[in-house]
């Protein structure tokens, strides 16, 4: 079971409202309007879609400044064993987030793009020479891969060596999808097969993450530009998409506490919400 990492833009305007409203630009680097981003973490690869929270980021401010402050606080409030790594796109293939991954007790499966030239350039030499490691089918789609432990560390990475994956993807149509991946979990603890599985759950909270949250859930809509009003309404999307899930996919039933007025369930929320006041035993 994995924790995945990823930001998007949300709520697009035509004028900044606020602070926190963020130009997205053309590829001439044209402001075309401005729009809020944000970071979730979301349960992966377990068969079960959760987005568990969310951080905004604004000015000065970027999506892997605040998916490291993210992922410290989930793992903070779910504990160490909760997941057993971390999935994230090559914006988060930087040592100090892979060190951070490790000392909170957890492994990297992170994407391996041209932030980092001299590994991939390593990876596609030695792999290009080479015959597939392995070929098999994941539904209509051959896949090929290749895939070594043996890499060295850039300077500033203190693991000992990089494992790297490599897999080529045959889809029907003809198109295929090659894509790098490093990894410190070593052979000997997750075959190649696996560890394309588990590549390929990043993929799990863009389409049932913020697809589904954007398209179904009104995700993109916001009530106010205003900080706290910005970051509830996120947390409730992200709260009722992982309660319809529960019970959906996995069937949970109601206990044997009778049944409550909407009222009473807007109570108890706010008194969960709220923090604990310390009794006065003067």
């Amino acid at each position: 079971m994995a924790l995945a990492v990823y930001g998007t833009g949300v709520a697009r305007s035509r004028q900044k409202v606020c602070r926190w409203c963020r130009p997205y630009r053309n590829k001439k680097a044209e402001i075309l309007g401005y729009h809020h981003q944000v970071v979730m973490v979301s349960i992966v690869g377990a068969g079960l879609t959760l987005p568990l929270d969310v951080e905004p980021y604004g000015p000065k401010d970027s999506e892997y400044n605040a998916g490291r402050r993210l992922l410290r606080r989930v793992v903070g409030n779910l504990g160490r064993r909760f997941a057993q790594y971390v999935v994230v796109d090559g914006e988060f293939a930087r040592a100090p987030f892979l060190h951070q991954v490790g000392d909170l007790g957890l492994r990297s499966v992170a994407r391996l793009k041209g932030n980092l030239p001299e590994l991939l350039a390593a990876a596609q030499k030695r792999f290009r020479s080479q015959r597939p490691h392995q070929v098999f089918w994941h539904g209509q789609d051959r896949v090929e891969i290749w895939d070594a432990d043996d890499f060295d560390p850039w300077d500033t990475l203190r693991w000992q060596t990089v494992r790297v994956l490599c897999y080529r993807q045959h889809k029907p149509t003809g198109e295929v999808i090659e894509a790098y991946w490093l990894t410190d979990f070593r052979s000997s603890q997750v075959s190649s097969r696996t560890l394309f599985q588990m590549a390929k759950s990043r993929w799990e909270i863009e389409n049932e993450g913020f697809n589904d949250a954007k398209n179904r859930h009104d995700f993109e809509h916001l009530c106010h530009h205003q900080a706290n009003s910005l970051l509830l309404v996120w947390l409730l999307t992200a709260l009722a998409l992982t309660i319809e899930r529960l019970y959906r996919i996995r069937f949970l039933h109601r206990g044997t506490h009778p049944i409550r007025e909407a009222i009473d369930l807007w109570q108890l929320l706010m008194l969960s919400l709220s923090r604990p006041i310390a009794e006065d035993t003067s």
